[in-house]
């Protein structure tokens, strides 16, 4: 099983609010892995849960750092990184 990480810096003025973190949480629920997201020299927190992704109040210009294990790993971190980079507020 991969495990692989990816760090990306939140670009969108208003940072991962409600609808992006949920499309967020959406795809991670659909890619069939485990995922995990902190921000920069944080803790860890489980990126199928919505409630623990805002918890983390990821902001304009956080660098957030994804983990991602299981069959495809390598894909799944790379789109969920596209998502995060190319989210509209």
């Amino acid at each position: 099983m991969a495990h692989v990480t990816r760090s990306v810096t939140i670009n969108d003025p208003v940072g991962l609010h409600a609808r992006p973190a949920s499309e967020f949480v959406q795809k991670v629920n659909e890619s069939k892995t485990s995922v995990t997201i902190c921000k920069e020299g944080g803790s860890p927190v489980d990126a199928s849960s919505i409630l623990s992704v805002l918890s983390l109040g990821i902001a304009q210009g956080d660098v957030v750092e994804l983990s991602v294990e299981g069959d495809n790993a390598d894909a799944v971190a790379d789109d969920l990184k596209y998502l995060l980079e190319h989210q509209e507020g």
